[in-house]
């Protein structure tokens, strides 16, 4: 039994997530079953199904039924602490029973989107960090509680099975500060700086060394078998927008970003570009765009380039309408946001 989806063929996520969420409603005493399955559109029993999937909107409208039923903002954050291993999904197998840290960031991020279709998760190691990146593909797939309740399962799922004194260098979080905020700092270690536009969390590089306890070879080898073929048949779908960003990603720096040309290299005419990228629910100038204020934040936020740089890179013809775009983007100016980050990571 499938969620329906409509023409738009909208991202999806794994039902475990889902499952996981009804099962922490459950211990709290506070599960409307009633208003889940209307809402769901499921009955909970059909939630059991491994290979079930729903659309992302879904499931995020439930994160907002939870915060309801709990009267807690901090729902997400709370939930994530729970570490249960009878309710870890496929990925999660994978990630633990890898042979090391290192080993199974590399396998989270590459199987990320069974997890969530609407969120893309990267990775980046500089000498001393290690730095994850959770990015939605569109404004309206941010989720505060599903983003709360994922950097808190990744943090304490890695101390419960890998290394108990693990701490972010770092913490960089999309949404403005909440309420909650001093529960952050205490759960994940270092700094945090809300309303970053971007989710970031950076750790010590020299953690992705450390060996996985343990781990099983044969569970991994089966797990890992499962989850390539369900990967394969996920990557017929919204792949390709995913192309196409990257193309634009490349080309920014070196050329004017226009259709026509975006077109040609995919062989194909603009209106059959157009056309795809609105069955994905996109249109060309959103996906520009989005690459285009993601590499901002990042380039901003890093300090590794002069702002002048940035708006080259970016395409800008000049730094003040790159300074104009980012204001927009961010409700700052770009130095402004530079100097709280650094500022924020002393």
């Amino acid at each position: 039994m499938h969620a329906q989806m409509d023409q738009a063929d909208p991202p999806q996520v794994a039902a475990s997530s889902t499952l996981a969420l009804v099962h922490y409603l459950d211990t709290l005493g506070l599960l409307d079953r009633s208003r889940v399955e209307a809402l769901t559109g499921l009955s909970l029993e059909a939630l059991e199904d491994p290979d079930l999937r729903i659309p992302a909107s879904t499931h995020y409208q439930l994160w907002e039924l939870a915060e309801q039923l709990t009267g807690d903002p901090g729902v997400g954050l709370h939930a994530g602490q729970v570490v249960d291993p009878e309710r870890m999904g496929l990925v999660g197998h994978v990630f633990f029973n890898c042979d090391t840290l290192g080993e199974a960031v590399v396998q989270y991020v590459r199987l990320h989107r069974l997890i969530n279709e609407s969120v893309t998760l990267s990775f980046e190691q500089t000498p001393d960090q290690a730095i994850l990146t959770w990015q939605p593909d569109h404004p309206d797939h941010y989720c505060r509680q599903d983003m709360d309740r994922t950097l808190a399962a990744a943090l304490c799922r890695t101390r419960h099975f890998i290394h108990r004194g693990i701490e972010a260098d770092w913490l960089e979080v999309a949404h403005p500060e909440p309420g909650y905020a001093s529960e952050y700092r205490k759960l994940f270690g270092g700094p945090v700086i809300f309303g970053a536009g971007i989710t970031r969390m950076a750790f010590s590089s020299q953690h992705l060394g450390h060996p996985i306890p343990h781990r099983n070879p044969y569970v991994y080898s089966a797990m890992l078998k499962q989850v390539n073929a369900v990967l394969a048949r996920l990557q017929t779908r919204k792949s390709f927008s995913r192309k196409v960003r990257r193309l634009i990603s490349r080309q920014m720096a070196t050329d004017r970003i226009d259709a026509d040309t975006l077109a040609r290299q995919c062989h194909m005419s603009r209106q059959t570009l157009y056309r795809k990228l609105k069955k994905e629910g996109l249109s060309f100038h959103d996906l520009v765009e989005q690459v285009r204020q993601d590499k901002a934040l990042r380039y901003v936020a890093d300090d590794q380039y002069a702002l002048g740089e940035i708006a080259f890179l970016l395409g800008f013809s000049e730094l003040s309408a790159f300074s104009r775009a980012f204001k927009r983007w961010t409700g700052v100016a770009p130095a402004q946001f530079r100097a709280s980050h650094q500022e924020g990571k002393r």
